[in-house]
């Protein structure tokens, strides 16, 4: 991708809550035709009008079981190019020059993996086109094409913001603004935590430790390309013009609060592979035979030995253990384990913040709070500026509640 900064282009996404009528459409368009006019040369990537992918996941569901993944995606990167062609037109309803191109159209070039395809690539020769001769470019987020099979592929949930950050960087953008249904990054979810507070910076590190351990504002992926390629990432509100929050490079953070903010995530589900031989090369077996089986895994725990076995635990996305059943059960008569139990029923609560480096005692007084509300820890991993913890479900928002007061991150 081109390292490149020509003045002027801003990358700008909206969500599907953002384009989720013909009133929200024309809003958009209202924005964006501001931003035109100021003088920046101005490419906007948009979501499908919110409820639209749903809708086609469930017909597809009524149709077949299990459907092929080149249709899935053929289908629901439909949703995207409708929006993007109703924004074109209330753009011209204005005055405003636009032109809309699909992911492919607009050169992202994917993997081949349907579902969650990976970019390559990108060539935006005809984004270039369209700005060189004066019109806001309108690209279909969440989709690109396989550049082995050339078919459409779909980048996975939040693909969108994947798509703006990727195509700010390819065109050396000046900042990629991301508009969606909150005004920022907030210290905790603020549906959760009524005192939580707006984050008017944070560095990409720590953005990228919230989006990973639960917070739902920005994609994992749009925040790791925004940190390789130095792209500045500004979360916005598309209901109002309220500034938001800046994601920078963490040089250009002043200084560092302790704590940035408390993130958690109910989709995590813990599994825990029973009475496993205690011998080298076996934990490599399973966490290799998982990995070959695409799927992601969080937390690791590994009991002491007792009597030459021990207990393997492992927390993973809730909706993934269905499909990892076959491969869980393999390895389990390969190497002679007890058996495999999974809970749902769990929650992973984090604390992120880059000062936390240098201030010992975080993850002490983390524990200590959520001890004193008697929550029991199951399980616990740290980075450098992020402890998270493992909790019942049925005590996850009373664990954001309790950290986040521990800490007084909220206002005032």
């Amino acid at each position: 991708m081109s390292r490149s900064r020509p003045i002027g282009i801003v990358v700008q996404k909206f969500g599907g809550t953002s384009v989720g009528d013909v009133t929200r459409m024309k809003s958009v368009a209202d924005r964006v035709a501001r931003t035109h006019r100021a003088g920046n040369r101005t490419v906007v990537v948009v979501s499908a009008m919110g409820g639209t992918t749903d809708e086609l996941v469930d017909m597809a569901a009524k149709i077949s079981p299990h459907p092929p993944g080149r249709e899935m995606d053929m289908l629901l990167t439909a949703g995207e190019r409708i929006s993007m062609a109703l924004l074109a037109m209330a753009l011209y309803e204005l005055g405003v020059p636009a032109r809309s191109y699909t992911g492919s159209q607009a050169g992202i070039i994917t993997d081949g993996e349907h579902g969650k395809a990976k970019i390559l690539e990108i060539t935006p020769m005809r984004v270039h086109e369209g700005l060189d001769e004066g019109d806001v470019v309108i690209v279909a987020g969440f989709q690109g094409v396989s550049a082995e099979t050339k078919d459409v592929t779909t980048l996975g949930r939040g693909g969108s913001d994947t798509t703006a950050v990727a195509l700010a960087a390819a065109l050396g953008a000046e900042v990629c603004e991301i508009y969606t249904d909150v005004d920022g990054v907030y210290t905790a979810d603020p549906r959760i935590v009524p005192d939580a507070r707006r984050l008017e910076r944070m560095s990409f590190d720590e953005a990228l430790e919230l989006t990973a351990q639960g917070a739902k504002v920005l994609q994992v992926r749009s925040v790791e390309m925004g940190r390789n390629h130095g792209i500045p990432i500004h979360v916005r509100s598309s209901f109002s013009y309220q500034p938001g929050t800046m994601v920078v490079p963490q040089e250009d953070i002043v200084e560092d609060a302790i704590i940035s903010g408390v993130a958690h995530d109910t989709s995590e589900a813990k599994v825990t592979v029973q009475h496993v031989p205690d011998t080298p090369g076996v934990a490599a077996q399973l966490f290799s035979a998982i990995a070959d089986a695409n799927v992601s895994i969080d937390m690791i725990v590994q009991n002491v030995s007792e009597d030459g076995a021990t207990d393997i635990s492992f927390t993973m996305p809730s909706g993934e253990v269905h499909g990892l059943r076959g491969v869980l059960d393999d390895f389990v008569a390969a190497v002679g384990a007890k058996g495999v139990t999974v809970d749902e029923q769990v929650a992973k609560v984090s604390l992120v913040g880059a000062g936390m480096k240098t201030h010992p005692g975080v993850a002490a007084k983390m524990f200590q709070a959520l001890s004193d509300r008697g929550i029991n820890i199951s399980m616990i991993s740290t980075s450098t500026i992020r402890v998270s913890v493992v909790v019942a479900v049925a005590d996850a928002e009373e664990a954001v509640r309790t950290v986040h007061a521990a800490f007084d991150l909220g206002e005032g």
